[in-house]
């Protein structure tokens, strides 16, 4: 997808994101994220776009920023410290934190002075592909709170070039599973060869290959088959 496709589908899907976060009155109860409870999902969000801009910083200046300094250690523990906040707490972090992301990611529009910046964990990803990353993670996530809004709610066209970029992340595994994935709505993508299908809806292969969660597809051998963790 384009730049201007996805800081618009991204400033949409926040919006989306902001709306249910401010209908929540309790974030203690638990999130489809193992371990966490919505406080935490929407304070790793929040975090989320303060790395993702200093990344853009990255990009743009040429001088490079950890994404989370301090590393992955660091990173845990500002999410669990934000994770008790009442929920007006989060909604404003929320809210916060994405409108200073905007500008970032749009100067990513203009002449770039590192054309590729680094995840956590050492993963180089082309500068440009920032704002696609800050999308897949509000969307997950929003599915993540587990309060209304399912992957089913995504456009198709978006499902697409998510179940796509999850296809791609598997094939580059240490262990990269043999399946095919057929959509519903008639799309297909394989992985390896000699492939077990698996079928559902754009969605619910979102949320089979997103959280490993196979209760919304179908395997030709009866038995989904697990995916490695990570991919």
């Amino acid at each position: 997808m384009s730049l201007d496709t996805d800081l618009t589908l991204l400033a949409a899907h926040t919006d989306r994101l902001l709306g249910t976060a401010a209908r929540l009155d309790d974030v203690s109860g638990p999130s489809l994220c193992e371990g966490w409870t919505r406080g935490h999902v929407l304070s790793h969000v929040a975090r989320n776009a303060d790395a993702i801009a200093r990344l853009a910083s990255w990009a743009v200046t040429g001088e490079r920023q950890d994404m989370y300094p301090g590393g992955t250690g660091a990173r845990d523990a500002e999410i669990a410290a934000g994770a008790g906040r009442p929920a007006t707490e989060q909604l404003e972090d929320l809210r916060a934190t994405a409108e200073r992301l905007v500008p970032a990611l749009e100067a990513l529009g203009g002449t770039l002075a590192a054309e590729r910046v680094e995840m956590r964990g050492g993963y180089e990803v082309p500068s440009s592909r920032l704002p696609f990353l800050r999308l897949r993670e509000v969307v997950f996530h929003h599915v993540d709170l587990d309060a209304g809004f399912t992957f089913d709610d995504v456009e198709p066209d978006l499902l697409r070039a998510f179940v796509a970029d999850a296809v791609d992340r598997l094939a580059l595994g240490s262990r990269p599973p043999a399946v095919t994935l057929r959509a519903d709505e008639g799309d297909t993508w394989t992985v390896g060869e000699g492939s077990t299908t698996v079928s559902g809806s754009l969605g619910g292969l979102m949320l089979w290959l997103a959280r490993r969660d196979g209760s919304q597809v179908r395997a030709d051998g009866g038995r989904v088959p697990e995916l490695p963790r990570g991919a």
